[in-house]
């Protein structure tokens, strides 16, 4: 495993991470599945975990709080997020602060979420949505200034909507935030045109979240897949979504190196940005674990095809689906 700088905290975090996103609400053996995925993901060298309050009201975080102490004699590093008020994913522009992060909400949840991960004080906490047209307003400013001088936080981020990278930049300017969640993969490429530079010249940290693209990366899909009932794939790969996702992954096809997948190319797309603090994806099985830990190796995919595959950039805006 390979280790990266994470903006100026100063930690070294695993350039591959942990999203903890669908953990939630398994019982018996599948406890059992995610318990052995968490500890093999440390075994292999993973030291940073994503999770959140959204994530079944809590209960990835206990689940993480069960993992740090099953592993105690090691330095893991966990973020987490406060829930909308509103409960509303994404953030929309008609949004208020006071509807979403009040400042007497923002110190309720940081207070569930030090109780569920059974820590004194959180590495990182994050706002689980953000408006940039909340820049400026006090509240919030004061709110997680009060929580990082009382030791229960100690780093903020913010985890801008989906396809909206440019949603956050004035709040960076704040110099409050040290770490921006996004999502970043060989299609969606558009945090490198304003958000990467301005981390970069910040020292901020960026957590790259989708790194299959919810699973078009992974190569897996057709025109014809089909999901669970209650899966949220199923609202968000809506025939639109799915079709032209399967014809942008099967264009990637010739351009998979020989011994290599389609998701390994996927996070060494990402890991070859020197940009990126940590990449996230979600992993609910072993050999998931071993095989995205196995992409970090130091080794960058070439020139010539990480420029090919910046001709796989698509750009997509927010529709009704996309959540």
């Amino acid at each position: 495993m390979e280790y990266r700088v994470f903006g100026r905290t100063g930690w070294n975090v695993s350039e591959i991470g942990y999203g903890m996103w669908g953990m939630a609400g398994w019982t018996g053996s599948e406890e059992a599945e995610v318990n052995a995925a968490l500890d093999q993901a440390i075994e292999l060298g993973c030291n940073f975990f994503d999770t959140a309050w959204g994530y079944g009201e809590g209960l990835s975080e206990e689940i993480l709080n069960k993992t740090m102490k099953r592993h105690a004699g090691k330095r893991l590093y966990a973020a987490t997020k406060i829930p909308p008020k509103n409960r509303k994913w994404p953030s929309k522009p008609e949004y208020s602060l006071q509807d979403v992060f009040p400042a007497d909400y923002i110190v309720e949840y940081t207070e569930k979420s030090l109780k569920n991960l059974g820590v004194d004080c959180i590495d990182l906490q994050q706002f689980h949505v953000w408006e940039d047209h909340w820049a400026n307003q006090d509240e919030w400013k004061e709110a997680i200034t009060k929580l990082q001088q009382q030791g229960k936080v100690k780093h903020w981020g913010i985890s801008v909507n989906r396809w909206e990278p440019d949603n956050c930049l004035e709040t960076l300017k704040t110099d409050l935030i040290d770490s921006v969640q996004v999502i970043y993969n060989i299609f969606d490429q558009a945090p490198e045109d304003n958000l990467l530079p301005l981390c970069r010249a910040k020292n901020i940290a960026v957590i790259a979240r989708v790194p299959f693209d919810e699973g078009t990366l992974t190569g897996t899909f057709t025109k014809e897949t089909t999901f669970p009932a209650g899966d949220w794939r199923a609202s968000y790969f809506v025939p639109e979504n799915l079709n032209s996702s399967v014809e942008h992954a099967d264009a990637l096809r010739p351009l998979i190196p020989q011994g290599m997948t389609m998701p390994e190319m996927a996070l060494r797309f990402i890991l070859s940005n020197p940009d990126i603090s940590t990449t996230i994806p979600g992993m609910r099985k072993i050999r998931n674990v071993n095989a995205n830990m196995g992409a970090s190796d130091g080794k960058g995919l070439s020139p010539a095809l990480l420029a090919e595959l910046k001709k796989h950039r698509w750009d997509r805006t927010p529709t009704g689906w996309s959540q």
